[in-house]
């Protein structure tokens, strides 16, 4: 069994371009080709493109994939049609060599507290550090993979604790611009231990643990107080409108599923299961707003007219600072109605009963 790929690739050269560009080409390999044989037979057609011998990664379709990675599983996932980039375009040198001194500059934050094998093991995190999708909207950013030798050293038991928090939270963007997820081909998730680092690097007011306890137990019991319902939305005319999904990091396939069904324009855009910014909204404002605002202009600029959005806080979020959001991105989206996954499916139901 063989692959034709239709490929576009990144050629760039900073001693001869004033701006990267793209050559398209068309490439047939074998089911055990790798990404790397992708990019020897892009040689052989231009020699002009450019990649490493070693550390070799890129960018396929803006998930950072390694040289060794299959092309039948990158055909699954991302099917014929695929893109390749630098792991970070603005960095190339040549083609997908990039300047990489970054990596070994946010190593240097924990160095007086590291040993050689905590030295060793952020080697390992290469891919991770490049995969950063904080890093999409602040170049300063630390990296993802700094973090989380943080938390490891931190969990071993290393004396110098407080030293380190300091090192990755007193930097222009670290610890706290961290909404963790990362654009690894192969996702590795290490949300819990980010979430580790910010509780220890700023751990919550109020009374401890011991006190709440004794609090508890020394009342009667209370009945928990009524959360106020949602009032219910709708939106004018919808089954006329071009509908996408935000979903995040929830399962989005039922409700495209149900929007062909009733006959509706589904929108897919590249963004929907990203996550919002959500998480770094009391931290920093900006960026949060940065993240909401990719989402949603992804999401206007492809055509939707109404976003459903999963999640109901994300959505509240989306409302409160809509106009702030569209400050912050420099865009304006006039005529995006916003509607919950719940509403929208209960008045589609509604309309064709």
């Amino acid at each position: 069994m063989s692959y034709k790929l239709e490929i576009r690739a990144f050629f760039f050269n900073a001693k001869t371009d004033y701006l990267p560009y793209y050559k398209n080409f068309s490439i047939q390999v074998n089911d055990d080709a790798t990404a790397k044989d992708l990019l020897v037979k892009i040689q052989e057609e231009n020699e002009n493109f450019s990649f490493p011998k070693q550390k070799l990664l890129m960018k396929i379709n803006g998930l950072v994939v390694e040289a060794k990675e299959p092309v039948s599983a990158l055909v699954e996932r991302l099917g014929t049609s695929l893109q390749i980039d630098p792991v970070n375009s603005y960095r190339s040198n040549d083609g997908l060599k990039i300047n990489d001194s970054d990596f070994m500059k946010s190593f240097e934050l924990l160095a007086p507290y590291a040993s050689e094998s905590d030295l060793k093991y952020y080697k390992t995190l290469y891919a991770l550090h490049y995969a950063s999708e904080t890093e999409n909207f602040d170049r300063e950013y630390i990296g993802d993979a700094v973090l989380v030798l943080a938390h490891k050293m931190i969990t071993e038991g290393s004396e110098h604790s407080e030293a380190i928090l300091d090192a990755i939270t007193s930097v222009n963007s670290g610890l706290f611009d961290c909404e963790y997820e990362n654009n690894l081909f192969n996702a590795q998730d290490h949300s819990a231990a980010i979430d580790e680092l910010k509780a220890m690097a700023k751990p919550e007011e109020g009374p401890s643990l011991c006190a709440q306890l004794i609090t508890r137990f020394s009342k009667k019991e209370e009945k928990e107080p009524d959360v106020p319902k949602r009032a219910v939305e709708t939106i004018e005319n919808l089954e006329e409108k071009q509908v996408a999904h935000y979903h995040g990091p929830a399962c989005h396939d039922t409700i495209h599923q149900l929007i062909a069904q009733k006959g509706m324009k589904g929108i897919h855009f590249s963004r929907s299961g990203k996550l919002a910014g959500l998480g770094l909204l009391e931290d920093n404002k900006e960026l949060a707003f940065k993240k909401a605002g990719a989402i949603l202009v992804d999401a206007y600029d492809r055509g939707a007219e109404v976003l459903v959005v999963e999640d109901v806080d994300v959505l509240d979020m989306f409302k409160k600072n809509y106009a702030a959001i569209e400050n912050t991105i420099g865009r304006k989206m006039r005529g995006l109605e916003l509607i919950s996954t719940n509403d929208f499916v209960s008045q589609l139901n509604s309309i064709t009963a």
